[in-house]
């Protein structure tokens, strides 16, 4: 069975501390702004719960993950099948 592509733990990670270091820093004296930036940090945390979640799933499953870093993955078997 063909890996399940998902993106790489990291890129939650990298926006998380984006969002919480710089750009929360840069919006504090704005309110709105502020709330904003905040409940698109908790989007974020749940999003990476969920994916968390799927993966243990295709673990118990024995579905392989494809943890990806760019959209641009060239898939190598396929080319190999060439």
């Amino acid at each position: 069975m063909d890996q399940i592509p998902l993106p790489s733990p990291v890129h939650y990670e990298l926006l998380l501390q984006l969002l919480e270091r710089q750009t929360m820093s840069a919006v504090n004296q704005n309110p709105a702004l502020r709330q904003q930036v905040n409940q698109l940090i908790i989007t974020l945390r749940k999003a990476a719960v969920q994916q968390k979640h799927l993966e243990e799933i295709c673990q118990f499953s024995a579905m392989e993950i494809d943890h990806r870093w760019s959209i641009n993955h060239v898939n190598t078997t396929s080319l190999a099948d060439r």
